[in-house]
């Protein structure tokens, strides 16, 4: 049905052509799949996990085996590779009440890294409380509670044990690193690089410090740094396939989708499994405007993590472009039910129930992307249109005057008061009669 222009006619077509298929907010509309702030955290995630398994667990390994004289601990396999063993050992250890001072608190930290390494960070934390309430000066102890805190989004106690190891132990290279990937988790993407630059003075061979700091160009829009940055760390480790996808990340944000599928591919011929490495693929084929690879890409990324609450955000963003907006309301509702405030799912869905001609739905998916982010200038302006088809027009109009502001700030609210003014112009003609003689009379 034609919607009926009465006199805020010529501003909303205005508005109309700029939400066209060629205008410039339908194609920022279709860009939000390449926000750099929706996946940072996914990948400095992953790796702190990574992390956990190639780095912290061997440690305590080799910590238990060479740094502890006690034969008890030896003799019952406190510090073996397999984490259950390890639990079970060290829980002997702790409780024959053979053991002392820095070796009963080894105990505890050794068994602390094995709660770690199943996810049981709770019980980590437990732990390593106890090994350093028997030896306050544990750097290692400050540390791996510091990346426990990590794993639990807890970053300001995480920094805090950062900065008590690294106090303790200056050299304590691991300490600088995941302090920098925890400031590169809160958005502190200058201190993040800092802290990376520190390691690699320390170290300049170690490639996981070039990949955080090119995670972290990236976030700040520096895309040809982080790409140096992920060059170098295949030069140290040819089969880096974390750094062939942050590199395939980076080559897709400055639009070059053919070289990014490139490293994307590369990445799975290493890793098959490889999770990120299907979803970046399917944000480039969405790039590209390849919906269908982007849906198989997504679905493949399901498969490996079912709760992977982006991919099915991303699905719904693919259908939503394909035009089938039941399924893509289905997959924006999975996306809430893993991740309830996650204000662009909200929004998408709004968007595809307004495509739907639901607007009232839409109009309440879009407040509650508001609600969670009041600043979300992409909802101000989804909303307007809603209201704008159910004929509320003065609310659509000071949607759009809300995403103006946020959109351009004070230029913004220039531009819209220009908008309007050409608009009420265009609305009434001039043809005002205020200087005629006698009444003034509404032509028939």
């Amino acid at each position: 049905m034609k919607i009926r222009w009465p006199r805020f006619g010529p501003l909303l077509r205005i508005l109309e052509f700029l939400d066209g298929p060629r205008g410039p907010f339908e194609k920022a509309r279709g860009a939000r799949l390449l926000s750099p702030v929706r996946r940072g955290v996914v990948f400095l995630r992953g790796h702190l996990a990574i992390h956990v398994v190639a780095i912290i667990l061997p440690m305590t390994v080799l910590f238990a085996s060479s740094a502890l004289p006690s034969q008890a601990l030896q003799e019952r396999h406190c510090g073996s590779d397999h984490p259950e063993e390890t639990i079970e050992a060290c829980s002997a250890v702790i409780r024959s009440g053979q053991e002392r001072g820095i070796n009963l608190a080894r105990a505890f930290y050794v068994r602390g890294s094995a709660y770690m390494h199943k996810g049981d960070y709770d019980r980590a934390i437990q732990d390593f409380n106890d090994a350093l309430r028997l030896s306050p000066t544990f750097a290692n102890a400050f540390y791996s509670r510091g990346v426990a805190y990590a794993f639990k989004s807890d970053y300001e106690h995480a920094f805090q044990d950062y900065n008590h190891a690294l106090e303790l132990n200056p050299s304590l290279t691991y300490a600088i690193y995941d302090r920098g990937l925890a400031f590169a988790h809160t958005g502190d993407f200058d201190r993040a690089i800092q802290d990376f630059n520190a390691v690699l003075r320390l170290n300049a061979t170690f490639p996981d410090a070039l990949y955080g700091r090119g995670l972290a160009y990236v976030h700040k829009g520096n895309y040809d740094r982080a790409i140096q940055d992920y060059d170098q760390a295949l030069r140290i480790n040819p089969n880096y396939a974390d750094a062939l996808v942050g590199r395939g990340d980076a080559f897709k944000r400055k639009g070059n989708y053919d070289r990014a599928i490139q490293d994307f591919n590369d990445a799975l011929r290493l890793n098959p499994n490889h999770l990120d490495s299907f979803y970046e693929r399917g944000l480039a084929y969405s790039g590209k405007g390849d919906y269908d690879r982007a849906i198989t890409d997504y679905d493949q990324a399901l498969q490996l993590n079912p709760r992977f609450a982006n991919a099915y955000y991303s699905l719904g963003v693919a259908y939503e472009h394909k035009g089938d907006y039941d399924r893509a309301i289905g997959d924006f509702d999975q996306s809430l039910q893993l991740s309830p405030n996650d204000a662009d799912a909200f929004d998408g869905r709004g968007l595809a129930y307004a495509r739907r001609g639901y607007y009232d739905s839409a109009i309440q998916d879009y407040d509650e992307a508001l609600r969670i982010n009041s600043s979300y200038a992409g909802a101000f302006y989804n909303r307007s249109q809603a209201y704008m088809h159910k004929g509320d027009y003065l609310r659509a109009i000071t949607d759009n005057g809300h995403f103006f502001r946020l959109k351009f700030g004070t230029l913004g609210i220039t531009i819209w008061l220009c908008i309007l003014a050409s608009a009420a112009a265009l609305a009434f003609g001039f043809k005002f009669k205020w200087f005629r003689k006698g009444s003034i009379s509404r032509q028939q």
